[in-house]
């Protein structure tokens, strides 16, 4: 089987949650004995040069990168603002990808063309022009759901109102999408079950697979025993929502509980505003080399998610780890883990702060959490079953 692989952003080094998600998918399909090609944009806010990216990798999935500069305007906004298109998506067409998408089109013969995402659906009448391939949309998120929600969290009335009047025609195009492809491969169930209500488009459900031998779950030797930590890309709208609103409505309360506790918050492009907070016990982690450095240092994992829609796959990364993790019902959708044995949920400040300090104050219950934690990933989140059942899935999909 021949399958192309087109992405909104450069995969190596899976550095964040998408690139995580595009990679683990290569090592899927690379598992099956796939002829993969993956041609990707590579944006300048997410940019990574060709040198950094292994031989092997490039090699083993035919690899072409695309520069092209991403980054919302003024103008281009406005330019969209009276159209039926949305600036969300229009910031990824280039011409220059086309004509190259084009020639790789008209020299190889697919079976199938999967889509990471709907920001490369502007690319569908080329793809349908040119090739008889099936046209895949691999989901990982129904974004308009992500702009609804994280509507009703701003405050500002003038990006209320823009945000309202794009995701509205988000949402219109997607829908499109979703009867406009061949099949479509959500991420997780709960967004397969969202998408079932607006068409009968072949659909098939695969979770983030991981290599799990690739997680070691030892501490470091400067583990932390009494610290929190949010690790993910701080440039994500959700990720800075979260970070704010533990900061405000739950860390006063934990830290008058257990006064030594540290919290640490991790990823890549961390807004100055997290840098200068007069508090000695908020720890920066700006972009950590390795993930494992923050995993196997730092304690409990918090993922206080208000908006979003999709798989949080550093919540898979945690479990993967070992770590006790404790979430918002937002944060934790897509993983079908028990709450209270493999995660802890909560549903509103008090919850996540009591529920934080519980397992701050009992090693025995963070310690039983967090191997329940990796139990769970060992069970569930193996990358070559999921991208087994993928395959088959296709191969039913182009005979």
């Amino acid at each position: 089987m021949k399958i192309l692989q087109i992405c909104n952003k450069a995969p190596y080094p899976p550095n964040d949650g998408s690139s995580i998600a595009i990679y683990n998918m290569c090592l899927g399909l690379i598992s099956q004995n796939v002829d993969l090609h993956l041609f990707t944009l590579n944006t300048n806010k997410h940019y990574k040069s060709n040198d950094s990216i292994p031989e092997s990798f490039r090699n083993r999935t035919n690899y072409v990168a695309f520069d092209i500069n991403t980054n919302p305007t003024f103008w281009g906004a406005l330019k969209t603002l009276f159209t039926k298109k949305s600036y969300f998506i229009t910031r990824f067409h280039h011409a220059g990808f086309e004509a190259k998408l084009s020639a790789v089109l008209r020299k190889e013969k697919f079976d199938i063309v999967q889509l990471e995402g709907l920001f490369m659906c502007s690319y569908i009448p080329l793809i349908k022009k040119i090739c008889t391939a099936k046209i895949v949309l691999r989901t990982h998120n129904v974004e308009h759901l992500i702009w609804e929600r994280y509507i009703q969290q701003t405050g500002s009335l003038f990006k209320k109102m823009y945000l309202r009047f794009e995701s509205k025609k988000l949402k219109k195009i997607e829908l499109e999408v979703f009867s406009v492809v061949d099949a479509i491969v959500p991420i997780t169930p709960k967004d397969s079950f969202f998408i079932k209500q607006f068409c009968d488009t072949p659909s098939h459900t695969a979770l983030t697979g991981t290599n799990i031998a690739d997680y070691d779950i030892k501490k470091s030797a400067d583990f932390d025993n009494l610290s929190l930590f949010h690790f993910g890309s701080m440039d994500w709208i959700p990720n800075q929502e979260a970070v704010d609103w533990f900061l405000a409505k739950c860390w006063k309360k934990i830290k008058r509980e257990v006064p030594n506790v540290k919290f640490i918050i991790a990823g890549r492009n961390i807004p100055n505003r997290y840098k200068q907070l007069n508090d000695p016990s908020i720890v920066i982690e700006e972009n950590v080399p390795k993930a494992s450095d923050v995993y196997q240092k730092y304690n409990i994992m918090v993922v206080p998610v208000l908006s979003g829609s999709g798989l949080r796959i550093k919540i898979v990364e945690g479990l993967c780890f070992g770590k006790a993790i404790v979430s918002t019902k937002i944060g934790a959708e897509g993983i079908d883990c028990t709450p209270g044995k493999d995660i802890l949920l909560a549903t509103n400040e008090d919850e996540f702060s009591n529920e934080v300090i519980k397992l701050l104050k009992d090693a025995n219950q963070r310690e039983c959490i967090a191997q329940n934690a990796r139990n769970f990933a060992i069970h569930h989140l193996n990358n070559e079953p999921i991208a087994e059942k993928l395959v088959a899935f296709y191969k039913n999909l182009i005979t």
